[in-house]
């Protein structure tokens, strides 16, 4: 009997668990995700790494030093941000064309693009970058120009997950009755 109800309360407590699944049309109708204030208490996280590359902007000068010897110096600035899977998330506002915006860290425009790739249910959310770009993918993020590094990252097939969890209550009740004598 012991065995019985420690394996019951082990089951019970694995079903109380939360899941990751990927936010989609179907989850966003079934808990009615249809207005900013909703999406706001969503937790997001990432289903894969994203990695981008800022677009280096690089000057060059050419001078003499105080003995005569000609000095060329070049500079340039370049910047990376890694998005690891399972990052957490949170939105950010809707866009155009259905599209969601996430937010990874605070900053004037630093977050990401996801959208679904049609309207049927069960469709993911999937990170939106310039695809066709000259040069590889790139978007903004934060103001500036970067390019989506294909090798190291698996952001072309990265979408949005949520937690879920599914808390099913059962009620028994249970009573002797006595009988009744006449």
């Amino acid at each position: 009997m012991k065995k019985l109800l420690g394996i019951t309360a082990f089951i019970l407590v694995l079903c109380s668990c939360a899941v990751k699944v990927p936010f989609t049309n179907e989850v966003k109708s079934e808990f009615g995700l249809d207005s900013e204030e909703k999406m706001r208490k969503v937790q997001f996280f990432t289903s894969s790494t994203i990695i981008l590359e800022q677009i280096g902007t690089s000057s060059s000068e050419t001078t003499t030093d105080d003995q005569g010897t000609l000095v060329s110096s070049s500079t340039s600035e370049k910047e990376s941000i890694i998005i690891p899977a399972n990052s957490k998330c949170v939105f950010e506002g809707f866009g155009d064309n259905k599209t969601i915006k996430i937010r990874f860290e605070l900053g004037e425009n630093k977050f990401v693009t996801f959208k679904s790739k049609s309207d049927k249910l069960r469709d993911r959310y999937y990170f939106v970058a310039d695809w066709a770009a000259k040069g590889g993918p790139e978007l903004m993020y934060g103001n500036k120009k970067f390019k989506v590094d294909m090798m190291r990252g698996s952001a072309r097939s990265s979408y949005i997950l949520v937690s879920r969890k599914r808390l099913q209550k059962n009620k028994r009740k249970e009573r002797v009755v006595g009988g009744m004598k006449v």
